[in-house]
């Protein structure tokens, strides 16, 4: 099954895009080639970029304390066991002391290394990290793989509190959502969301042997997921076709 996540708003929007780029961090450090590790640093530079947002990191530490005090109401009820909740709390904790401690945005710190910065200043240039343009980086490139990676990693811890408090808080959005089957006439397929209660996130899982792709709208009212298929030169277009599929809204 193919999963698609959609934002009901921008403050998910931002985290999920955020949490798209460290998984991607996650995967080009540990290799060894320059340029997996080339990638490697534009992928830092846009994790800063995304995390410039004056209000990120007190909205986080908002909702850190918001998804808390939820599940602190929830102790002396025999339904909930108390050693699955204080283990969640330890995590929410954790994430918001992390985060709390970090001083200034995510990656300040790396803002006062002018190498490191003349590096982003030129890697937007298509072709501008050339080693006649960055004779510097071109060395660092050069080293050993465990260096390079070993730098990588020192200049990422900065960024490591924020990748925390994101996995925590989509981990507990994630898991506020049940999934359900429902079935799509025609390829299209629309539900009203109930007065009342705020969905931030949807969450779709379809087969992907259908060969279809879905076009997810939404806001506090109601959702619709038009499912397309592409033809020959990638246009994407109705697909006239029952279909069913997975769909969880998570609040």
């Amino acid at each position: 099954m193919v999963l698609y996540e959609y934002p009901f708003n921008e403050s998910i929007r931002t985290m999920l895009r955020l949490e798209h780029l460290f998984d991607r961090l996650g995967e080009l450090i540990p290799r060894d080639t320059a340029l997996d590790h080339h990638f490697a640093l534009v992928t830092i530079f846009e994790i800063m970029d995304v995390a410039s947002r004056a209000d990120l990191k007190s909205d986080l530490l908002k909702e850190l304390e918001r998804h808390k005090a939820l599940l602190n109401s929830y102790r002396g009820n025999p339904a909930i066991s108390e050693s699955a909740l204080d283990e969640v709390v330890q995590r929410i904790d954790h994430a918001f002391t992390g985060l709390n401690q970090l001083s200034g945005k995510a990656g300040h710190a790396l803002t006062t290394n002018d190498w490191l910065m003349s590096i982003r200043s030129r890697i937007s240039i298509p072709g501008g990290t050339c080693e006649f343009d960055l004779p510097a980086y071109y060395t660092w490139q050069q080293f050993l793989p465990a260096r390079r990676r070993n730098d990588l990693i020192q200049w990422t811890q900065s960024l490591m509190p924020l990748a925390e408090a994101l996995r925590v808080l989509l981990g507990l959005l994630r898991d506020s959502g049940a999934p359900h089957k429902v079935a799509a006439q025609g390829g299209q397929f629309q539900q009203s969301l109930p007065a009342g209660r705020t969905y931030q996130l949807l969450r779709m899982r379809i087969d992907p042997s259908l060969g279809l792709i879905p076009e997810i709208t939404g806001h506090r009212l109601m959702v619709s997921i038009r499912l397309m298929r592409q033809d020959e030169e990638g246009r994407l277009k109705l697909a006239a076709q029952d279909a069913s599929f997975e769909l969880t809204l998570c609040s």
